[in-house]
């Protein structure tokens, strides 16, 4: 987020790295090798999988539910929302149907291109096997989240290149599916302009998925409740992204799960993707994976 304009503002340095949080819904931190296999071969089947399931998402309509808000004390004094609809046109071309977007009441910041390609792109992070050579990739044990048990591996990218945006955080991998489950971090760096007083810096988030048609674990719901430390003026956010309503396209698709495609009686018929009526949606309730408690 970008802090809102003000003479007085100074510029800021990259931040330092961040520190992983825990969450209330998941078991102590088991610091155990894998039985049965290595780290190397997790990172190498998860990140296949990831592959998958980045082709696989392409192929789904799904609503992308956004809000923004800065808070002072107990009390909401900004809030920037959108809701979307992800679809196809009739000829399979994917674009965005916004059904809500109101008047951004927020003063404190205000939403840059950055947060913007983040909330679409990259708070629902994907490590493919194309991007691995880009991070250093740490295991560091074994947890319970929930009824899953994950393996815990530890993300930084190797080095930043030009204007790239990058994830650093923490990802929980499905000892089962061998899937990203469930992530904590930011994307990084933080961006500080050379010529100006322009400070653009991120909140720490966690993304939770759930399996969608019994195949890949789609993103589900994304938290964040962070301080943003400017020079002049913490600030504190809260930002809330729900992502539902998957349903997969049905023209011209391949459906692929473990690196093949599935008969076509095991692949539902598609839904209709008429736009929904444009009006506020309703709230509603965080998925099963409840978010931690704070």
């Amino acid at each position: 987020m970008n802090r809102a304009p003000s003479r007085l503002l100074c510029l800021l340095g990259l931040a330092c790295v961040l520190a992983v949080g825990a969450a209330a819904q998941e078991g102590p931190l088991e610091n155990t090798p894998p039985k049965g296999t290595t780290p190397e071969e997790i990172i190498k089947r998860f990140a296949a999988k990831e592959s998958e399931f980045a082709k696989a998402r392409d192929q789904y309509t799904y609503r992308q539910d956004v809000k923004v808000q800065t808070v002072e004390g107990d009390t909401v004094d900004g809030e920037y929302r959108e809701v979307f609809d992800v679809m196809f046109d009739d000829k399979g071309k994917r674009l965005e149907n916004v059904v809500f977007a109101p008047q951004s009441s927020l003063q404190k910041i205000f939403m840059s291109q950055e947060d913007l390609d983040d909330i679409r792109h990259r708070l629902p992070f994907v490590l493919t096997s194309e991007e691995l050579a880009e991070y250093n990739i740490l295991y560091v044990g074994q947890q319970q989240e929930d009824e899953l048990h994950c393996y815990v591996f530890d993300i930084a990218p190797k080095q930043i290149e030009g204007k790239k945006r990058y994830f650093q955080g923490r990802v929980w991998v499905d000892d089962k599916d061998f899937q990203i489950v469930k992530t904590y971090g930011k994307t990084v760096p933080d961006i500080r302009k050379k010529h100006g007083d322009e400070e653009n810096l991120f909140p720490k988030f966690t993304t939770w998925r759930q399996q969608i048609d019994g195949q890949y674990w789609f993103p589900v719901y994304t938290k964040a409740d962070d301080e943003l430390h400017f020079k002049m003026q913490d600030v504190h956010i809260r930002e809330i992204v729900k992502y539902q309503d998957y349903k997969r396209f049905g023209a011209n698709t391949k459906i692929l799960f473990e690196g093949k495609e599935l008969p076509k009686n095991e692949q539902k018929p598609p839904q209709d993707n008429k736009p929904p009526e444009q009006k506020p949606p309703q709230d509603n309730k965080p998925p099963e994976q409840n978010p931690p408690q704070k």
